[in-house]
């Protein structure tokens, strides 16, 4: 993902873990100057962060951004609840994805796209235990022919 003017701030790796990522989307993000420096000095934290859609709004719950050390009084609660910007008639069509089939939304990285912060927030589906099991079995299997390639 790496193109140009994009760097990413954080990743929630976890996320591909817990669910099948079925679909991303690209959204803004509504944030105060001192979190804007403090996503940009990486102190932020996506793990078991998810999206709601309330009143045809997007908001990311869990987020936790670390205050800002030269922030003193501006500083804001690290854990708020952030509205995500999208077109309302992406909105209405995750909201009712998430509403009828069993999806939900999930923040999958955090990054700056010139100037701008973003979020990619995947629509998703849980994997069931098994499945993780699965999957880290054939994350096994593939590191270790891996090693076998690079021992030769």
């Amino acid at each position: 993902m790496e193109k140009k003017g994009v760097k990413i701030a954080a990743q929630n790796r976890k996320a591909h873990h817990d669910y099948y990522v079925e679909e991303k989307y690209e959204a803004g993000i509504e944030l105060a100057g001192t979190e804007v420096k403090s996503v940009r000095a990486g102190t932020l934290n996506l793990k078991d962060s998810y999206c709601t859609v309330k009143e045809g709004e997007l908001f990311v719950h869990g987020m936790h951004i670390s205050p800002y050390e030269k922030g003193n009084i501006f500083n804001k609660d690290p854990v708020r609840p952030r509205r995500l910007l999208m077109h309302k008639r992406e909105i209405r069509k995750l909201h009712a994805l998430v509403k009828q089939d069993g999806y939900t939304l999930v923040p999958l990285s955090v990054y700056f796209k010139d100037s701008r912060v973003k979020v990619e927030v995947g629509l998703c589906k849980g994997k069931k235990n098994y499945d993780k099991r699965a999957a880290m079995a054939q994350r096994d299997t593939k590191r270790e022919i891996d090693r076998a390639m690079k021992a030769r």
